[in-house]
Formats: structure tokens, C-alpha cells, sequence
């Protein structure tokens, strides 16, 4: 499958070929959702954490004497009862939520959701960026320029600093490496803007 490609300015010079193994295959949104779920699951921390009754700060010794007061009996403040007491069957912050699922599986929704794109028409190429200093101006009248809808996600064969701080400050764009594209990421950028040495480096990163 060919995209087209296109020079700093903004103007297209050309086509680029992508590898079909990874941007021809099937369709399979049941696989998607499932990696989706994975990652959305393995990036949530615990934060809720609610005290049982060893954890309750208080004493051991009844609130009053066992007889003769007309309540019922009581050995301890920190029972879930208790005005201050303990919790019963609430939030840990030890909560495991993590998902797991195998990497071929992961690889094969990746590349499913990638196919998705290059079938919509909704992944092109860029030849390059070169700047001397960061300026998310120049960057943003790139993005501009490119015919690209909503959002995007760029691609890089590797991390550049002048380009992610270029990026960094635009609501409509993210940067990521090309060993470390994810579903997350698909799903939620429309356009896939790909450096021309990114489509080799994820040929090398998850094919081998």
C-alpha cells in the first residue's frame, strides 16, 4: 500500500511505500477493544484506600462498661458500626488491575488498527523536519498545511528534542517514538503523520 508523501513545506513530492505486513491486515475490532482494554486497565493506579480495623487509630478498651447502660454490648470503637470505625469490604490501594494478553495477539491488533488507517485514507508521510530551535508556530502552520482532519499522531523514527518541544504545546498533536506506537493512541488520533524513516524503523521493531 503507497501514501503519499510530503517535504517540510508542506508540498507533495511523491508517494511511499508501506510494508503490507504490517499495513494490510485484516480488520478484527473484537481484538482491538481487547488490547484497548489491556492497556487502558494496565495504566490505572489505585488511589481509593479505605482503613479496615487494624488500620483504625483508636484503643482496644470498651467505649462503656457491659452491663447496665441499656445498649448493647460493645468491645471496641473501630468496628464498621462505630461512629469513626473501620471500613468492611472497601478500596485497596493494593488493587491489582493489570490485564494480560499475549504478544502476538497485541502485535495483530496493532497492526489491524494501523491497516484500519491506511484503508480511510487517514496515514501520510512526511520526508523530514529540520529546525535549528524549537517554535511551535512554525510547527503548527505544518500541521496546517498537511491535509490532516481533527488531529494527529506523529511518528518518529526516534526522539528529537527541537520536534517534541515543537509539538509539545499543540492541543491537536502528539509525538510518539515509532517503537512505542499503541492502540491508546490509534484510536484517539484521527491522521497518522509517519517520518519517512519511521515506516523502516516499525518494520525492524515488530516484525522481526
Amino acid at each position: 500500500m503507497k501514501v503519499d508523501l510530503y517535504t517540510q513545506k508542506g508540498e507533495k513530492s511523491g508517494q511511499i511505500e508501506l510494508p503490507k505486513e504490517i499495513f494490510e491486515v485484516e480488520f478484527n475490532g473484537d481484538l482491538i477493544h481487547q488490547a484497548l482494554i489491556r492497556q487502558l486497565a494496565n495504566q490505572r493506579v489505585a488511589i481509593a484506600h479505605t482503613k479496615t480495623r487494624s488500620y483504625v487509630r483508636g484503643r482496644q478498651k470498651k467505649p462503656f462498661k457491659q452491663k447496665g447502660t441499656g445498649q448493647a454490648r460493645q468491645g471496641s470503637t473501630k468496628g464498621p458500626h462505630m461512629r469513626g470505625g473501620a471500613v468492611v469490604f472497601g478500596p485497596l490501594s493494593n488493587r491489582n488491575f493489570s490485564k494480560e494478553m499475549p504478544k502476538k495477539q497485541r502485535r495483530k491488533a496493532l497492526f489491524a488498527a494501523l491497516s484500519q488507517k491506511a484503508r480511510e485514507n487517514q496515514v501520510i508521510a512526511l520526508e523530514g523536519y529540520e529546525t535549528a530551535s524549537p517554535k511551535t508556530k512554525d510547527m503548527a502552520a505544518l500541521i496546517k498545511k498537511l491535509p490532516i482532519e481533527r488531529n494527529v499522531l506523529i511518528v518518529m523514527p526516534e526522539k528529537d528534542l527541537n520536534v517534541a518541544k515543537s509539538i509539545k504545546n499543540l492541543k491537536n498533536a502528539k509525538m510518539i517514538i515509532a517503537g512505542y506506537i499503541n492502540i491508546h493512541d490509534l484510536q484517539k488520533y484521527r491522521t497518522l503523520l509517519l517520518f519517512k524513516e519511521s515506516v523502516a524503523k516499525l518494520k525492524e521493531t515488530f516484525t522481526k
